[in-house]
């Protein structure tokens, strides 16, 4: 069975019903939604926001694909009809601010959905827990202890190449007081987890060795206890690395948000 958040997270349709507005709309995303796994970093997320005060809600039933995996799969048409469809959706409730947990939605949204008349400040989940961080709302108090584990953070292609987000998911990070150690190729260096560009729907080309087992070789090469992630695909991958290489009794994939919550307590 799924943990149950102890809270109502809001639809855009009821808040709007009871004459309030959301300070920030969380897009949450297929994977977000229907990904077992993925649904933890939602959950986590959720008790984020609820737990700063923040005043935000959900699209619910009237959010779709953004149209990324049809856009890199080559069928512009789809992905457009897609995108428009959202767009509309966004602009009837007037929504000005974004936050998504996946950074294909959030290069998407960010990126390309101006061109098609859809113009939105849009920042990643890292981002958000780093702006709460610098304020002093998440301390990394009360909860589970990271000090002195040893972390290594993978950077997904679209949100550190892809829009130069390096710096929050580490602040997220040091603020646990942990040992963070870097890959041998990392931030404008780093590596695909092997599922960008519509890869994670469809079996890998042949050749000498699959690119999530080349990363988890360079992840597991600095013997960490955490390896940390801030992308559903990049979690999938990593995950499916760790298991591959029997690992995974001693090393846990965790994404950023499921790592400040629990170093939070929420």
């Amino acid at each position: 069975m799924s943990e149950q958040l102890n809270f109502e997270v809001p639809t855009m349709a009821e808040m709007i019903a009871k004459g309030e507005e959301p300070e920030i709309l969380f897009w949450v995303g297929c994977a977000g939604s229907y990904d077992e796994r993925a649904q933890k970093t939602t959950r986590d997320i959720c008790k984020i926001l609820h737990h700063v005060g923040i005043k935000y809600a959900v699209l619910g039933t009237e959010e779709s694909c953004t149209g990324d995996p049809a856009k890199r799969a080559g069928n512009e048409f789809l992905f457009q009809m897609q995108a428009m469809t959202n767009i509309e959706v966004l602009n009837g409730y007037n929504i000005k601010k974004i936050v998504t947990g996946c950074p294909h939605c959030f290069n998407t949204i960010k990126n390309e959905y101006p061109g098609l008349g859809g113009s939105y400040d849009v920042i990643h989940h890292t981002q958000l827990i780093q702006d709460l961080i610098n304020d002093g709302k998440l301390k990394a108090e009360g909860g589970e202890s990271f000090k002195g584990k040893k972390i290594t953070y993978h950077d997904p292609c679209y949100l550190g190449r892809g829009n130069d987000v390096y710096e929050a998911p580490r602040k997220a990070l040091e603020v646990l007081d942990a040992q963070l150690v870097e890959m041998k190729r990392c931030k404008s260096n780093g590596l695909c987890c092997g599922a960008g560009g519509a890869q994670m729907f469809k079996e890998p080309e042949k050749g000498n060795k699959d690119i999530n087992i080349e990363r988890i070789e360079e992840a597991l090469d600095t013997q960490p206890q955490v390896i940390a992630a801030s992308c559903p695909f990049c979690m999938t991958m990593l995950s499916d690395g760790v298991k591959m290489k029997d690992q995974d009794k001693n090393v846990q994939v965790l994404d950023i948000a499921e790592i400040t919550a629990r170093a939070n307590g929420l």
